[in-house]
């Protein structure tokens, strides 16, 4: 394999891979910083963290969060859809996790209606007026 040079990479994408290969991947450092040292705090570490701690979390975050999509990508390739069952399947070991964001995919369900029913609420108050 050639050193990738900048031009097109020379190894081909992982089959059923809408991402590009790692080595023309770049993405933007520093991003979740403000929320990391937020919820660092949350979970006891110092208010304001060092810079290079809260820079490893968020490589580990982003590392781990890539890798589950991956993987989702590749169970949801055979049936070409993306479901977000297949991140549950991903899941479904870690129960507490499991437990956590079953809780947040019906509070989100429940927003959404809630939503949709104060818009209704508020065509029928346009419309009156």
């Amino acid at each position: 394999m050639q050193k990738n040079s900048g031009g097109p990479t020379t190894s081909k994408p992982k089959t059923g891979s809408a991402m590009p290969s790692d080595g023309s991947f770049k993405r933007k450092r520093g991003v979740f910083q403000k929320d990391l040292q937020h919820m660092m705090y949350g979970f006891g570490d110092d208010a304001n963290p060092l810079p290079e701690t809260v820079g490893l979390v968020e490589d580990i975050i982003v590392e781990y969060i890539t890798d589950l999509v991956h993987k989702a990508q590749d169970i949801a390739s055979k049936r070409g859809k993306l479901l977000t069952e297949d991140f549950l399947y991903l899941i479904r070991k870690d129960m507490p996790k499991l437990n956590r964001c079953t809780e947040l995919l019906s509070m989100h369900e429940e927003l959404k209606q809630a939503r949709k029913a104060f818009e209704l609420d508020e065509e029928k108050i346009a419309i009156a007026d």
